[in-house]
């Protein structure tokens, strides 16, 4: 498997291209920004895009993903409790006093349950909300990766306190679903460092194990 993880924009999101080896076909999670950077590793593994998946609609981590697709014509995946929040992202940018990028909309709804195929790979949907009401994460079994967005981080979880946060779901996605997958799984958060289901179960000091 290709994975390659590449910080874009202001805030550092982590945006991850995931390729198959065999079909060469691929999926990016979260292009928030930086789209020649994120095409350039699609381009360097002869990828092709087959889907674009947003874990949640802040503009960090939706801001290139109308401009992704129309150079790839892939489809956007988000769930759509936050489709409001990709409805106002004038006002996010204004708080990051940034250009407002184009609303990519929601081409595929992402929900519980889903298990989004490319090539030879699945992923499958885990509806994680606490963050936002939409967050998901992307549980990948056979490589025992889960991409987090930002609902937990290495020694911490997401931020509650923007609209549609809630720190008592946010705990009950983690410990209800989260910390239910195997402790050697590797997570890669939205932001900040790669870390295991396990180390943030035994030592996460917000959500405990």
């Amino acid at each position: 498997m290709i994975h390659e993880v590449l910080p874009v924009g202001l805030l550092a999101c982590n945006c991850s291209v995931i390729g198959d080896e065999v079909t060469r076909e691929a999926i990016v999670i979260d292009p928030g920004d930086d789209v020649s950077g994120i095409v350039e590793i699609l381009d360097r593994h002869l990828l092709k895009v087959k889907m674009i998946v947003i874990t949640h609609a802040h503009i960090d981590h939706i801001g290139g993903a109308h401009k992704l697709r129309a150079l790839t014509g892939a489809p956007v995946y988000m769930h759509e409790a936050d489709a409001v929040l990709g409805d106002n992202l004038e006002m996010q940018a204004s708080w990051l006093g940034v250009e407002t990028p184009p609303n990519p909309g929601i081409d595929r709804r992402a929900k519980e349950g889903d298990v989004l195929t490319f090539g030879l790979t699945e992923a499958h949907v885990l509806h994680t909300p606490g963050h936002t009401q939409g967050s998901i994460s992307l549980y990948l079994p056979e490589e025992k990766k889960l991409l987090a967005g930002d609902t937990l981080f290495c020694g911490s979880v997401g931020r509650t306190d923007l609209p549609g946060g809630n720190s008592a779901e946010i705990a009950r996605s983690i410990r209800g679903k989260l910390y239910t997958l195997p402790e050697d799984a590797i997570v890669f958060p939205g932001h900040g460092e790669e870390t295991s289901i396990g180390r943030e179960k035994r030592s996460n000091p917000f959500v405990k194990g």
